[in-house]
């Protein structure tokens, strides 16, 4: 058993870092696990404000795993973005800021971006108040479950209405959405996943 101890010590160290992949956003350095449960992450981008390109957050988008072989697929272009909108498989995007923001600050953006949601929105933006540089907040839909959103580590109430999930997606991914490079940034590991 001793003489075996060296060779599982030598798997354990060579598989270890394998299991916990980080993919770093290069402007902030901002880490994303490359897996999330089921689900991995498609990309990473950085949110800007203003002339100045303050930095706001650091973003990443995961997806199911079944998705990356199934709806995906071949998939390319405005078809790519408009299955990541609109698309009814587990998929999640994480915020990680990067600077304090105000609660004016983060439901005025929410609502310049969800204008014409419908009735959800108001009481979805309802759901943020002021964020440190450090929290995060969590949103992803969950096929027969709904829209999920965790707020610097709190659960908010889940809304089922798929319609109103793709237009939160749509902010990122959309045909006009908050920010190009991010949208750009969020599908840049689809042709490493997607097979």
């Amino acid at each position: 058993m001793r003489s075996m101890l060296p060779a599982l010590l030598l798997i354990f160290f060579a598989v270890g870092p394998a299991l916990a992949q980080e993919i770093a956003e290069p402007k902030t350095g901002t880490k994303f696990a490359v897996k999330d449960g089921d689900t991995s992450l498609l990309g990473a981008g950085l949110r800007t404000k203003t002339i100045a390109k303050v930095k706001v957050y650091a973003i990443g988008l995961y997806v199911a795993d079944s998705a990356l072989v199934g709806p995906l697929k071949g998939k390319a272009g405005a078809d790519l973005y408009g299955e990541l909108v609109n698309g009814d498989f587990k998929k999640t995007v994480v915020l990680k800021f990067v600077r304090n923001v105000s609660t004016d600050q983060i439901r005025d953006a929410f609502r310049d971006s969800l204008k014409g949601a419908g009735s959800k929105a108001e009481p979805w933006i309802a759901y943020f108040n002021d964020l440190r540089s450090g929290q995060e907040i969590v949103i992803g839909w969950v096929p027969g479950v709904g829209l999920k959103t965790k707020v610097a580590g709190t659960d908010k109430p889940v809304l089922d209405d798929k319609a109103f999930a793709s237009a939160v997606f749509a902010i990122w991914l959309g045909d006009k959405p908050i920010q190009e490079d991010v949208k750009r940034a969020l599908i840049t590991r689809t042709a490493e996943l997607v097979k």
